[in-house]
């Protein structure tokens, strides 16, 4: 298992070693073409999320920026800011509320905007992954995927992110990065991704999307 990062992972008393990646002993070249895992993406149907159990979630729309980098197909991640009020530290993707006036995608492409000065312009959309919900913000999230033609120069803003990651799809899929954790929680038995980098862990709402972005891209039925 590579080293991983720092952040703090509220595991519960209660908790197990999950099953090997949903990848293993798959043939991972497909994950070094953007071509490929744009056709994958635009024929995925996604799918919404119950809301009963969380029926005053506030939408939030997340954006998936795919681009095909020297090691194959890389994604954006960003570390959120240590002084936000959730999600500190953690590795997430540009994100945030979606506002009145504005559509899910609109929004996508402004917070990524604002976070990590990204060319929105030059931005195709692809697709979207199923949509999910987290406790912590009281989030109904939406993970837009975008396309650059070109590996993006960024600025990460000081108010928001502490770091910007250019990370490879095949580098996430590795046998030593990637973990999964089952935890007993008050709401059921509930399936934890993790991916442990050199120096970051990512997990939570991020990994969950990392880990399905990876299934379609390699057509793993979910």
């Amino acid at each position: 298992m590579r080293a991983g990062g720092q952040q703090k992972i509220p595991r519960p008393s209660a908790w197990e070693k999950g099953s090997p990646a949903p990848w293993a002993g798959l043939d991972l070249r497909p994950l070094t073409s953007l071509t490929h895992v744009v056709s994958q993406i635009s024929a995925h149907s996604a799918q919404t999320a119950a809301t009963e159990s969380m029926p005053d979630a506030r939408v939030s729309a997340v954006l998936v920026n795919l681009y095909q980098g020297t090691s194959g197909v890389e994604v954006v991640l960003t570390k959120r800011a240590a002084h936000l009020k959730n999600h500190k530290g953690e590795i997430s993707f540009p994100g945030g509320r979606v506002e009145p006036d504005e559509q899910v995608h609109e929004a996508a492409l402004r917070e990524a905007v604002e976070e990590v000065s990204l060319p929105a312009h030059d931005v195709t959309l692809v697709g979207e992954l199923d949509h999910l919900l987290t406790i912590v913000s009281n989030s109904y999230i939406v993970p837009i995927v975008g396309v650059l033609p070109y590996k993006p120069i960024l600025t990460a803003s000081a108010d928001e992110v502490d770091r910007i990651l250019h990370v490879p799809l095949h580098e996430l899929a590795r046998t030593d990065t990637y973990a999964s954790e089952v935890w007993e929680l008050p709401m059921g038995m509930r399936t934890i991704f993790m991916y442990h980098l050199d120096d970051e862990t990512i997990w939570g709402a991020t990994a969950r999307v990392l880990t399905q972005l990876l299934q379609v891209s390699l057509g793993i039925d979910i």
